[in-house]
């Protein structure tokens, strides 16, 4: 017999307790779980099925809806059929609200039949799909959502399910898009439903190894080294692979195990996210020695557990091109945890928005350690008073990300990165000490030997050789105030330069910096320039010689 997982055993606890008897199940709802029946071997299944087989095994009566096929009596059609208004009228509602009223009408039916002192049968009802059957929706008339609403609340609100062995369970992809009549209730119990962990894919790949022996060979006798790696995917992605991987009789090994975590995190949630696994470290990071010692001090604690004295997120802050993404990603492979990007998961739709995030944090909690980096945080994050025109949005995504950062569970495990090229423009709250107690300025080069050094050590990269010597005789034409991604464009045109005619590597350098046109103006970097240091953290960070071009 399988453990049940936490959240399954959460909705018992609270079941037996009569402390909740209408259970919202929201998250990971579409995956495949490992089901136990008794007296046959472990399979997988759906969610309804586990609730089925699992949760109320002894039930005398489930009831089931989703949009497709309305009603159906999944157990108990005997029981059901003595029912006499069921009787009169065997064909079951297809329509949401139509059905709930049935459904109330057999519930409050076998209440009656308790308190008059006949036995009566326990029931369970599953709704599946509730964020389509009831969905939030801005429309306060929409009187026959409302009215569902209101009916789907009274089960929990009465206080009766528990003690008259009944139960309710309503299956929605987001909390956030089921209607707030229903989601906002103390008496429905919001349980979510995570991504597997580690031992969940342990058990399934055990069991998946017996229909998919060829494509488990090499690791039948230890999936563990498997579930350790894909810790973050579905147990549904996870079981097509080996099936196609079966069927064309292929093995499951370490190469394919390599790229294998990036594709089916990223299919998993729809696009929302970009997973890196940093191939670089810190020593790839040009520079910034100050930073980088930081950030070293911080992993060494990291990889020692000592969780107390860990931020919980960083805020790169600089000018446009300071490499703030490549040093977020080189801080990642230095730790030895993934990167999670947010991607624009902003939608149009009603509720869209929300459930992206839920989607996108459900995730993270499941990788354990990570960094999520989040790019143009002053765009991504929101603002605490939303637009007129985004239907409060935005500060639905701000409320969210604001509390997501501050979990202090999250200390340790998940690690924020936030960047923006303008951060006065983040909510004042979203960058305070318990969301991101590390703001860190990075700045472009502030005098020709850094700027000279930067083009080199780039055009290095490329096989291009840049004698130290070289630095006087272009020290001239060395661009004020150059950024990484600036010095990154020079060393390619260089490369161009040295390839397209006879000159050595110095020359082209000459050709290409005699030519240059800085791509940001000087006025809006030195502007950038004085809110990162501003924004600093330490004064450590903030180098002398700043003090001569910007006001700090």
């Amino acid at each position: 017999m399988n453990h049940l997982p936490n959240w399954a055993n959460e909705i018992i606890a609270s079941y037996e307790s009569q402390s909740a008897g209408c259970f919202l199940l929201h998250g990971n709802v579409n995956d495949r779980l490992l089901l136990s029946p008794p007296n046959s071997e472990p399979k997988l299944g759906s969610l309804p099925e586990f609730i089925l087989e699992t949760l109320v095994p002894r039930f005398d009566v489930v009831i089931t809806f989703d949009m497709g096929f309305g009603l159906r009596v999944d157990r108990g059609t005997e029981v059901f059929s003595q029912w006499k208004t069921y009787a009169d009228a065997p064909h079951l509602p297809h329509k949401p609200l139509d059905a709930c009223r049935f459904v109330s009408k057999y519930l409050l039916y076998c209440r009656n039949l308790i308190t008059i002192g006949q036995k009566a049968p326990s029931v369970a009802v599953i709704m599946k799909q509730a964020h389509l059957a009831c969905p939030a929706m801005p429309n306060l008339h929409n009187y026959e959502l409302n009215s569902l609403a209101a009916l789907i609340r009274g089960w929990a609100d009465d206080d009766q399910l528990q003690a008259f062995n009944q139960a309710a369970f309503l299956i929605s992809e987001n909390l956030n898009g089921i209607h707030p009549l229903v989601s906002d209730s103390p008496r429905v119990s919001c349980i979510e439903v995570p991504l597997p962990d580690q031992t969940a894919i342990t058990q399934t790949l055990t069991e998946l190894a017996k229909s998919c022996p060829n494509a488990m060979q090499n690791f039948k006798d230890n999936p563990s080294i498997v579930s350790n790696r894909l810790t973050g995917t579905t147990l549904s992605s996870l079981e097509s692979l080996l099936k196609r991987l079966e069927h064309d009789n292929q093995i499951l090994d370490d190469n394919r195990l390599a790229g294998l975590k990036k594709t089916l995190v990223e299919r998993d949630c729809d696009g929302l996210i970009d997973f890196v696994e940093p191939d670089r470290n810190l020593n790839d990071c040009i520079g910034l020695e100050g930073v980088k010692k930081w950030l070293r001090e911080d992993i060494i604690l990291w990889r020692k557990n000592e969780l107390q004295a860990l931020p919980m997120g960083y805020l790169f802050c600089g000018p446009v091109g300071t490499g703030k993404t490549y040093l977020a990603e080189c801080l990642a492979g230095e730790a030895g945890v993934p990167v999670v990007t947010m991607r624009n998961f902003r939608d149009k739709w009603v509720g869209s928005t929300e459930a992206n995030l839920e989607k996108i944090f459900s995730l993270i909690h499941a990788l354990g350690r990570c960094i999520v980096f989040v790019d143009e945080a002053d765009q991504a994050l929101g603002k605490r008073q939303g637009g007129s025109g985004d239907s409060g949005v935005s500060s639905r995504v701000y409320s969210m990300m604001a509390k997501e950062m501050s979990n202090t569970r999250n200390r340790g495990k998940i690690l924020w990165v936030l960047a923006s090229s303008r951060p006065d423009l983040i909510e004042v709250d979203l960058k305070r000490p318990g969301r991101v107690d590390v703001k860190i300025p990075l700045f472009p080069s502030l005098n020709p030997q850094e700027g000279f050094s930067l083009i080199r050590a780039l055009c290095k990269r490329r096989k291009l050789n840049i004698p130290k010597e070289s630095l006087e005789e272009l020290k001239n034409i060395i661009p004020p105030l150059l950024t990484p991604g600036a010095a990154e464009a020079i060393s390619v045109q260089t490369f161009r330069i040295h390839k397209t005619s006879d000159r050595d590597a110095v020359q082209s350098l000459k050709a290409c910096l005699s030519d240059y046109r800085p791509p940001v103006p000087m006025e809006t970097l030195r502007f950038q320039m004085e809110i990162a240091a501003q924004e600093a953290t330490d004064a450590s960070l903030i180098p002398s010689e700043l003090e001569d071009l910007i006001k700090i």
